[in-house]
Formats: structure tokens, C-alpha cells, sequence
């Protein structure tokens, strides 16, 4: 304060910084140059701007969403970062798609016994084909596969007693040992295993002619209404927020895909002597199911899904590390800029989510800068990223593991800072928003931060709690192995499903999540700054320490 009255404001913060860092000098180096220089005000004035309403909820493929790239860009160049993405730009460019279903769409039952019959099947209403459909026409024998499952990390192979080459392949919706905390596959966290585009590659690698997903009714034995799910696969009129998926996904996916009716699966059964149920229930066999050939009809199934492509980009920036042994190596701090959009008048500003950790992130890059700015750099590198298309599907973040920037095996530690703004607050009643979350006050969440992914490195959690003796927040790990899926639910999860260790920080659900009530006037600046200043402490020692964290799930 006295600097500030003496010499100014400028003058004072470089000094601060210089005391900073000099006293870091001093006293074995306990606090990251230029940590104090993270200030709620900076944070608010931020986020302010960046949830506004002018901003119209930054939802993927909007002028708004354009524009937020475009100020976490520009703030990135002011601060004298560099770029990080291709030919020198602050930007790293990937592609998604929309689809449309297309005309020539059948699917045709053919019996082989005399005198032979032929069943057409009505789209939308006995099957209708997956967004991730290749385009194409098939005819041949049906193969039931359990779960389609090939994972020989967990000791789990639904292809191992047969062939399904040139076959199509019936696959369950799910994994197995969906509810059981105790199951190889993530527990009761919805496994990557289970993701449909997975289980689709997987049927094509052993040679799968075509796949029809159908519900693991053993698992889900309560009614859906399969015409309405089809009817929300593909409206009638645009919806309002379009179904994205990355173009290197769909151009992964060579075959035809469609969901069937469990009525229908059932029909195809019955000639062999069985029921979707029974064989449902054989596929949680301990290893994998076994191969079961339905005899006695051919499948001919025709799909026509138009694909339409939407140049998208994350916003990417880097300190260059200072020791050469150790500068190839990455430390990634990063949230996501994206959010709902608005429907009319109804804008979903997204102040915590994420606006939250997009603004501290600028707030840990200018802490960087700053100190770079003085000679003070990290030991390893530094990258700085803004995902966008998170609300989407983690999309962002996916491209970026399918075309790393830097080498994935060169990556020390993903931080991921999302929804840092608010108090976890689960209400009775809460709804779907809140399964598997314990009823919980916003009071009592005063001072606390989830921690997710601890599991897969302790190593990386014993940084942040090492790091936090100084913050003294409560650290809460609790969510690892949970029904409400947080763990998969942000943009850690990639790294995680690629072995490197990632940390998700976040200060939980509320009942603003998602609703145009998420405003910046509702953010706890002051716990936010805490937050960003701990993650810039965590990011700095694991820069400048000489080992790395292990990967160990």
C-alpha cells in the first residue's frame, strides 16, 4: 500500500512481484513468481465481461463463441505468451459435424427357410440409424456379441470364442458390472469402454460387416419410449443446440450403425431358440460373452446419414521452459470457454461454468508472463489452453489427445479448472442434474474443492496437497468412483483415458448448474482467487521439480 502511495501502481506490482520472487529465493522457493499477482478483481473484471449477456452464453459455432476465442487470444498476445498452435498461431484448429439422416434408409429381414418371407422394418419406429453411421449396404448373418467389448488391459474380450467376420453384430447399449463399485471398468463411473464409437471400431477391426446397438434391458429393464429417442436422434426441425461430433471420430467409422428396438431384437432372437434378456444377462461373464450365431435369416441393412462440417479451434499458448533437459516437457493448465447459449431472450451466461476457469487461467498465464518478463522462467514448459466444445462432448479437448500439440508421453500433468466459482450445493429433489450426489448446503462447501482424478495418480494429488498447506482449503476427494459421472464429465478425462495424469478442480454442482441463473454477480471471488493461486503453485512445482508423477490406474 505504501509502495502504491509513494511510486504508483505499476511501479508497485513490479516491485511486489520482485519481493515475491526474491523472498521465493530466500525461503526454498515456497511460492510460484508472481502468485500474488492473481487477484480477484483481475478475475472479476473478467468474467464479467466474458459471462455477460452480451457474450450470449459462447454456445460452439456462434459469433459469441467466435468472439470469446478471440479475447482469450488477444489476451494471450498482450501478455507476450507464444503461440503454441500450428504456423505460429494462437489457435488450434479441428473440425466436427452435424448430421442429417438421408433418404435411403432400410433395413430388411429375410427369412432362409421355405417358404421364405421378407420383413421391412419402419425407420424411427423399429430402428433408426446412429449420428456416427457410415453411409453404406450390408447383407448377412447375425452375431450376438455381449457388450462388444475388447479390453485386454481388464482381462475382457467378448470376441474371444469366435469370428464375426463378415457378420453383423448385435452389441449391448453399456458395460458390464454397470452399478457394482467394485467393476474393473471405472467401477460405477461409465467406462470409455463402454462409448458406442469404441465398440463400433472395435466390431470393425474384427471385421464386423455392420452393428446394431440394442438396451441392456437386464441392466435397464424399465420402459422407453424407443420412437421418441429416435424422434430426439433426428428432429424434424433444427434444434437449437446441434449434436457435434469430431470429424477424426466419424471418418473413423466405416460401417453401418443403427439402434434397434428390444421388440425387434427379440424378433431376431426367437428363431434361434433364445431371448434378448437371457443372452443380456450371459454377457456379465467374468472374461466375456460367448459368440452366438443366430441361423436361419440374413439381415439387409441400408444407412444414409449426411455429414456436415464446422471448422471449430481451441485457443493455445506457451512459456518455454528454461532448463534444456526438461523444456520438451509439457505441464498443462486449461479449462474450457464455451457454454450454452441462449434461447431467445433465456441466455445461459456460464459464469462458473466455465467462465470460472477460463478466467483464471488467464489470470495463471499473466502470472507466468510476469515472471518471465523478469527472468524468472519454469524449469519445463508451460501450456496454456482454452478447450472449446466441452459442453459438447469434451470435444476440445479430444481433438487436442488426437492431434497433441505436444507429444502425449512428453505431457507431465493436465490441470483442468472447471466450475471454480461457487459452493457445491446439492438440494432434496434436485433431479437427474444431481444422481448419485449427496443432499449437501452451500454452507457447508464454505471452503471446500473437489479434487477428481486422485485415483490415477496420487502422486499429482500429493503436489496439490503439499501446495495447499499455504491456501488451506479443504480438499475433498469423493468423486472418483461415482454414480454422477463428474469424473468423465470435463475435460481431464481425455488425458486420463491416454495414461496422462490429469486433475479436475472444481467446487461442485449447484442448482444455478446449467440454468440462466449462472451469473457473474454469484461467483465467490474471493475463493476463486485462492483456487487459481493454488493451481498456479501446483502447476509451478511440477515444472520445477526433476521427477515426474506417475500414471498408475
Amino acid at each position: 500500500i505504501l509502495l502504491t502511495y509513494i511510486i504508483g501502481g505499476t511501479m508497485a506490482r513490479w516491485i511486489a512481484i520482485w519481493l515475491t520472487v526474491l523472498s521465493g529465493q530466500v525461503f526454498a522457493q515456497t511460492s510460484a513468481p508472481a502468485n500474488n499477482s492473481i487477484q480477484q478483481s483481475d478475475l472479476k473484471a473478467d468474467l464479467y465481461f466474458l459471462a455477460s449477456d452480451v457474450m450470449q452464453g459462447r454456445l460452439t459455432n456462434t459469433p459469441e463463441n467466435r468472439l470469446a476465442a478471440e479475447f482469450i487470444k488477444s489476451r494471450f498476445e498482450r501478455m507476450g505468451l507464444q503461440a503454441a498452435g500450428p504456423n505460429e498461431s494462437f489457435y488450434q484448429p479441428f473440425n466436427i459435424i452435424t448430421t442429417t439422416l438421408g433418404d435411403d434408409n432400410r433395413f430388411v429381414i429375410s427369412s432362409m427357410e421355405q417358404p421364405a418371407t421378407e420383413r421391412s422394418l419402419r425407420l424411427g419406429q423399429d430402428y433408426y440409424p446412429l449420428t456416427l453411421s457410415a453411409n453404406g449396404r450390408t447383407r448377412g448373418e447375425l452375431v450376438f456379441a455381449g457388450f462388444g467389448i475388447d479390453a485386454p488391459s481388464l482381462a475382457h474380450d467378448d470376441y474371444r470364442t469366435g469370428s464375426v467376420e463378415g457378420k453383423i453384430v448385435m452389441i449391448l447399449d453399456h458395460e458390464p458390472g454397470e452399478r457394482n463399485p467394485e467393476s474393473p471398468f471405472d467401477g460405477v463411473v461409465t467406462s470409455e469402454f463402454a462409448r458406442t464409437l469404441r465398440k463400433v471400431v472395435t466390431a470393425q477391426a474384427h471385421g464386423a460387416l455392420a452393428v446394431l446397438f440394442v438396451s441392456d434391458v437386464h441392466n435397464h429393464p424399465e420402459s422407453t419410449n424407443f420412437e421418441a429417442v429416435a424422434a430426439r436422434t433426428w428432429p424434424t426441425t433444427s434444434a437449437r443446440v446441434p449434436r457435434y461430433m469430431l470429424e477424426t471420430w466419424m471418418n473413423k467409422v466405416k460401417i453401418p450403425v443403427v439402434q434397434i428396438s428390444p421388440a425387434i431384437a427379440n424378433d431376431l432372437l426367437r428363431v434361434d431358440g433364445t431371448s434378448l434378456e437371457e443372452l443380456a444377462q450371459s454377457a456379465e461373464a467374468s472374461g466375456g460373452v460367448t459368440l452366438r450365431t443366430v441361423t436361419g435369416q440374413q439381415l439387409d441393412l441400408g444407412t444414409a446419414v449426411n455429414r456436415h462440417t464446422i471448422p471449430d479451434r481451441n485457443v493455445v499458448a506457451m512459456i518455454k521452459g528454461a532448463d534444456p533437459d526438461l523444456a520438451h516437457e509439457f505441464v498443462i493448465v486449461c479449462a474450457h470457454y464455451d457454454h450454452n447459449g441462449a434461447d431467445g431472450t433465456r441466455i445461459f451466461n456460464g459464469a462458473d461454468d466455465d467462465g470460472s476457469g477460463t478466467v483464471a487461467l488467464l489470470e495463471i498465464a499473466e502470472a507466468y508472463a510476469l515472471a518471465a518478463a523478469t527472468g524468472f522462467r519454469p524449469r519445463r514448459s508451460i501450456l496454456f489452453a482454452a478447450w472449446n466444445s466441452e459442453e459438447r462432448g469434451l470435444l476440445g479437448a479430444w481433438a487436442y489427445t488426437e492431434n497433441p500439440l505436444v507429444p502425449l508421453s512428453n505431457t507431465v500433468a493436465v490441470l483442468n479448472m472447471d466450475m471454480i466459482g461457487r459452493n457445491e450445493e446439492v438440494p432434496v429433489g434436485g433431479g437427474g442434474r444431481f444422481r448419485g450426489l449427496e443432499v449437501q448446503t452451500a454452507e457447508s462447501n464454505n471452503n471446500a474443492l473437489n479434487i477428481l482424478g486422485y485415483t490415477y495418480s496420487p502422486d499429482l494429488l500429493n503436489e496439490v496437497e503439499e501446495s495447499n498447506e499455504v491456501y488451506g482449503l479443504e480438499l475433498k476427494m469423493r468423486y472418483d468412483n461415482n454414480r454422477s459421472n463428474l469424473l468423465r464429465r470435463s475435460d481431464q478425462w481425455p488425458f486420463l483415458q491416454n495414461r496422462v495424469p490429469a486433475l479436475f478442480f472444481h467446487t461442485g454442482l449447484h442448482p444455478d448448474y446449467h440454468t440462466t441463473n449462472d451469473r457473474p454477480e454469484k461467483i465467490n471471488y474471493v475463493k476463486m482467487e485462492t483456487i487459481a493461486r493454488l493451481v498456479h503453485q501446483v502447476s509451478w512445482n511440477l515444472a520445477q521439480t526433476s521427477s515426474r508423477p506417475r500414471y498408475i490406474k
